[in-house]
C-alpha cells in the first residue's frame, strides 16, 4: 500500500514538474515538438507503414506459417522459439523499431507463441533499421560510410548474442518438453499455409483495410511517443536534470578511460537515440572509436521513447515488459564490446585498403552514396506518402463508420 502511494506522488510530481516546465520554456518544446513530428512526418511513417501493411497480409494469407514450419529447426534449438519468430527476426530488422514488438503480439495473439517464447522472441527482434544506421547515423551525423558496417555488425550480432542467453529466459515456468527436432518438409508447410488461409474468412478488400487500419493506428500511437519523448529530452536540458544525471556517469567514464564530455550524449541516448547518436557525433575530444562504442550502446539500447512505444504494444498482449528492458541493457553493453573487438580487423583495415588503393574494398558497399541517396529520398517523398496514407486511412475509417450506422 505504502509502496503504491509512493508510486502516485512520485508520478504526479513528475507529471507537474513538466507541465510546469512546458508553460515555463514554451519555445524550446514547440521547437522540440516540430523536430519529433518532422521525423515521424518524413522518415518513420512513410519507411513503416508499407512493411506494416505487408506483414498482416503475410500473417492472413498463411505465408508466415509456411515460413514458420521451415524455419522451426533452426530457431528451436538456437532460441527456443517457434520457426515463425525467424519471420519476426527478419521484418524487426529490416524495418526497424517497435516492429519486432509489433509481430511478436500479433503471433502471440494467433496463438503461436506462448508467452515466455513471446518474452524470449521480443527480447532479440528489437533492433534499428540497416537505413538509420547507414543513412542516419553514419552519414547524416559521423560523415563517414565506412563506421555504418562496424556499427551494423556490432548492432546485429549484440541481437544475436542477446538471443543465444534469453533461451534461458522462462525455463522454471515453462517446464521440460520433449522438443523433437523434425525435418523440414515443403509439403507440410504448404499444407500450414493452405489450412491457415482457410481459416481467414474475410474477404481481400477487408483484410487489405483492416492491414491499413491497423499499421496507421500503430504508427500514430509511435509519432505520439517520439514527440513526446522530444519535448521530454528538451525539457529535461532546461531544467538541468540531464546535467545533474550526466554528473553520476562521468565517474564510469572516466574509470574506463572515456571523456567526460560523452555523458551528457548518454544521458539525451537513454531518452532518445536519435538525439544520442547526433551528441555523440558532437563530441571534439574523443576519439572515433570512442563514439562508435557509445553510439552502438545508445543504438541498442534504444532509448526510453521506443522502449515505451513497445511496452505500449507488448500490453496489448500478455507479454510482459522486464524481460525486453533487461535484454536492452545486455544487448548495449554486447554491441559495445563488439565494436571493440571488431574495431582493428574490420574498421582500421577498411579504412587503410581504402586510402592505398584506388579499387573499393568489399565491405564499402561500391558505392558510397547509395545510403544517403535512399534516406534522401524517403525524406523528399515522405510528407507526400504521409498525406497519402492517412487520406487512405480516413477514407476508410469513415466509410466503415458509415456503413455500420446503415
Amino acid at each position: 500500500m505504502f509502496k503504491s502511494k509512493v508510486k502516485s506522488i512520485v508520478l504526479a510530481v513528475s507529471i507537474t514538474v513538466m507541465a510546469g516546465a512546458l508553460i515555463s520554456f514554451p519555445e524550446e518544446s514547440f521547437e522540440a515538438s516540430i523536430r519529433g513530428l518532422n521525423m515521424w512526418w518524413e522518415i518513420v511513417f512513410p519507411s513503416l507503414l508499407p512493411f506494416f501493411i505487408i506483414s498482416e497480409l503475410l500473417i492472413g494469407f498463411g505465408v508466415v506459417r509456411f515460413i514458420g514450419v521451415l524455419l522451426e529447426p533452426l530457431m528451436r534449438p538456437l532460441f527456443k522459439v517457434p520457426g515463425v519468430g525467424g519471420f519476426v527476426w527478419a521484418m524487426g530488422m529490416a524495418s526497424g523499431n517497435p516492429a519486432g514488438a509489433k509481430y511478436t503480439a500479433r503471433m502471440r495473439q494467433e496463438k503461436q507463441l506462448t508467452k515466455i517464447e513471446a518474452e524470449r522472441l521480443v527480447s532479440f527482434t528489437s533492433s534499428s533499421n540497416p537505413l538509420f544506421i547507414f543513412g542516419a547515423v553514419t552519414v547524416g551525423f559521423f560523415h563517414n560510410k565506412n563506421l555504418g558496417i562496424i556499427l551494423a555488425l556490432a548492432h546485429y550480432l549484440g541481437n544475436v548474442c542477446v538471443g543465444l542467453i534469453m533461451r534461458f529466459h522462462g525455463r522454471s515456468e515453462e517446464g521440460s518438453k520433449n522438443e523433437k527436432s523434425e525435418a523440414i518438409s515443403i509439403k507440410t508447410a504448404l499444407g500450414e499455409m493452405h489450412r491457415t488461409r482457410l481459416k481467414e474468412k474475410r474477404p481481400f478488400g477487408q483484410q487489405l483495410g483492416d492491414a491499413v487500419i491497423s499499421s496507421v493506428h500503430t504508427l500514430l500511437m509511435i509519432g505520439g511517443f517520439i514527440i513526446l519523448f522530444s519535448v521530454i529530452n528538451k525539457m529535461l536540458f532546461h531544467l538541468n536534470i540531464t546535467a545533474v544525471l550526466a554528473e553520476g556517469i562521468k565517474y564510469v567514464l572516466v574509470s574506463i578511460d572515456f571523456p567526460e564530455s560523452l555523458s551528457i550524449p548518454f544521458i539525451s541516448g537513454v531518452f532518445e537515440i536519435t538525439m544520442g547518436s547526433q551528441a555523440t557525433s558532437l563530441v571534439q575530444d574523443a576519439s572515433l572509436l570512442q563514439q562508435a562504442v557509445m553510439t552502438s550502446f545508445i543504438l541498442a539500447f534504444s532509448g526510453l521513447s521506443v522502449q515505451a512505444q513497445v511496452a505500449s504494444i507488448l500490453a496489448e498482449a500478455d507479454i510482459r515488459f522486464f524481460p525486453y528492458f533487461i535484454a536492452r541493457i545486455m544487448q548495449g553493453f554486447f554491441s559495445a564490446g563488439i565494436t571493440i573487438l571488431l574495431w582493428k580487423p574490420v574498421y582500421e583495415k577498411m579504412d587503410y585498403l581504402e586510402r592505398n588503393s584506388n579499387s573499393y574494398p568489399v565491405f564499402a558497399l561500391m558505392d558510397e552514396g547509395w545510403n544517403t541517396k535512399i534516406y534522401e529520398f524517403i525524406m523528399s517523398v515522405g510528407p507526400i506518402a504521409t498525406i497519402a496514407s492517412l487520406s487512405i486511412y480516413i477514407f476508410i475509417f469513415a466509410s466503415r463508420s458509415y456503413a455500420k450506422r446503415k
